[in-house]
């Protein structure tokens, strides 16, 4: 008989179509969604990847939210909202867990991650039990640039043994700071985490121990990582800068 591992702690995703009343209006009618048949998640680190308007966000919103996460971000104890922006769609997601449920996680939701920050206050500012920030390092979220923010989230609250879902975290990074992230990234891994990772960023797709899988008129389709957009338009770029500018700005 096989070994069991915790790992996935999500193994797999797929939409149950059975009782999707309108399958032509939002969200069913986005590539993410309209082609989506099953996916199966790697144990360590599964990268989403796409163009934008695609719905690699919307899904991903969708499978935190099935997970049991706040729709704007943070950890399942999160419970705020500051507008009912997210769509059923996670009603209609089936999602296959393991045996054995992760002792952390977090949904980083760049775009509203400003508001997970603003709740931490609030709380704190309630004056009960020992103060949240101090899980995010002991200084405000706010009093940080974007990029601080999110590097004090997964290098002090971000903790291992974790389901950690990611929508573009690279958004607010430079480029070193992304390095940065890939090696919390790979530390949290061998600390027993699994990763679910929308991005853009041709750093972040270089880790190893992953699978990509890119979204495409057919649905997402696994790549390698020199396959992807990402690394083709970077390497293009970077390796003949001055013939691709005279191209984009018709200075030829």
């Amino acid at each position: 008989m096989p070994m069991m591992t915790a790992k996935p702690y999500l193994r797999s995703v797929s939409l149950n179509r059975e009782k999707i009343a309108g399958a032509a209006a939002y969200p069913f009618s986005i590539p993410a969604v309209r082609t989506l048949q099953t996916l199966t998640l790697h144990s360590d680190v599964t990268f989403l990847v796409g163009e934008n308007g695609t719905g690699k966000s919307t899904l991903l919103e969708a499978i935190a939210v099935a997970w049991g996460f706040n729709a704007e971000g943070g950890s399942k104890n999160f419970n705020f909202a500051t507008r009912a922006s997210h769509s059923e769609l996670h009603r209609h997601l089936g999602i296959v867990r393991s045996f054995k449920r992760p002792r952390d996680g977090f949904f980083l939701r760049a775009e509203s991650y400003f508001n997970v920050a603003t709740n931490i206050e609030e709380l704190d500012g309630g004056g009960y039990g020992d103060p949240l920030i101090n899980a995010y390092g002991g200084r405000s979220l706010h009093e940080q640039s974007h990029g601080e923010s999110v590097l004090a989230l997964m290098t002090e609250r971000f903790r291992g043994d974790g389901l950690y879902i990611l929508d573009e975290p690279e958004s607010a990074l430079s480029p070193m700071r992304q390095m940065a992230v890939l090696r919390r990234i790979h530390q949290l891994v061998v600390k027993r985490s699994q990763f679910l990772i929308a991005t853009h960023s041709p750093i972040l797709l270089a880790y190893p121990r992953a699978i990509i899988l890119q979204l495409n008129e057919s649905g997402f389709e696994a790549t390698q990582y020199r396959d992807t957009d990402h690394y083709i338009v970077s390497r293009e770029f970077l390796n003949n800068t001055d013939e691709m500018l005279d191209d984009l700005l018709g200075t030829a």
